[in-house]
């Protein structure tokens, strides 16, 4: 069953939501996650773990685009480089009520390279160009793209600089760009994420010749307070890691980066919030542990974390395990 496309929409505009994200992150920023997130911020834009086209056209569908209505604004990464394949994916996700559609032309994997797309497009900014543009004649939704600064020894600015003309002008405004060149053989992907060397001065650069382009930075933020530097400079901030391992860094977002002075939940309110969600999706099926991996970040760095931690990583894959189980994790927080 997919989404109402008439649904009321998430009341943060998705042009405003690209100030903060979570980034997409495979095998990590499912929908349970995603809501885990929700509950967090309201404001914050949130992306799938990418989808390739073919799993989309063949595969389960629901089960790689279902998602809460709780969950907007949320974008759905798209991994694949045909134009055709990709336009019909951008209309199957207006079916299921998306916000943006975001192409992937920044993952270094092998396996990503060897389907065509990721970073390796990057060589090749015609055909994204054609991509964005079959997306974009498909749907009045945002069409975005997540790139690098460049990859292998192809990463001059001037390079760069043409790739983002090249696709803008077939109708992508927003670009998120990680801040780090990619090594397309030689490093593995967790590499790519901390060897190459940040520069988010050619970032920076990229806003000041591109000043009607919507310029996200993404790769090494680990706080609010480097974000707001950041936004200094461009006009989105992207965290991934740093979110998943301490998502109550999400609690403040809204206050400090969208003016949203609404009252923050504490940690253990957080925890109690979820627990309707997590009843209904074990009534469905879900195994407990499928959503208690995501929350395991939620106390870093206050008392009890790492009791928190170890009781649920011993007893939420258990069978039948319940959310009573989350409630005895709690105890140990107070």
């Amino acid at each position: 069953m997919t989404a109402d496309r008439d649904h009321v929409r998430h009341k943060t505009d998705i042009n405003l939501a690209c100030r903060f994200s979570v980034a997409p992150m495979l095998d990590w920023t499912d929908r349970h996650c995603r809501y885990f997130h929700r509950t967090l911020s309201r404001h914050a834009l949130l992306y799938t773990e990418m989808v390739t086209s073919g799993a989309i056209l063949h595969g389960n569908r629901d089960r790689h685009l279902q998602f809460s209505l709780m969950e907007h604004p949320v974008a759905l990464q798209l991994g694949g480089s045909n134009p055709l394949e990709l336009a019909e994916c951008a209309k199957i996700a207006v079916d299921y009520g998306y916000d943006e559609i975001n192409l992937n032309v920044g993952c270094p994997s092998d396996r990503v390279q060897n389907g065509r797309f990721g970073a390796c497009l990057m060589a090749e900014p015609e055909l994204v160009a054609e991509c964005v543009a079959a997306m974009h004649q498909a749907v009045s939704m945002p069409v975005t793209v997540k790139s690098r600064i460049g990859i292998d020894d192809r990463d001059s600015y001037e390079e760069l600089t043409r790739f983002i003309s090249t696709v803008a002008a077939a109708g992508c405004e927003t670009f998120i760009v990680h801040a780090r060149k990619a090594w397309l053989s030689g490093l593995s992907p967790k590499q790519n994420r901390d060897v190459p060397p940040l520069r988010y001065d050619v970032v920076f650069q990229l806003k000041q010749d591109f000043p009607t382009l919507r310029i996200v930075i993404n790769g090494g933020i680990n706080s609010l307070d480097s974000s707001r530097e950041l936004l200094a400079h461009v006009d989105g901030v992207m965290l991934g890691r740093e979110v998943y391992h301490n998502p109550y860094l999400l609690a403040d977002v809204d206050r400090q980066l969208f003016n949203d002075e609404h009252p923050i939940k504490s940690r253990q309110e957080t925890v109690l919030a979820l627990l309707p969600y997590i009843d209904e999706q074990l009534q469905q099926g879900v195994r407990l542990h499928c959503i208690a991996r995501h929350i395991l970040g939620l106390f870093h760095g206050v008392d009890g974390a790492r009791a928190w931690r170890r009781h649920l990583s011993e007893n939420a894959t258990r069978f039948g395990a319940g959310s009573q189980v989350i409630l005895d994790a709690l105890e140990f927080t107070v």
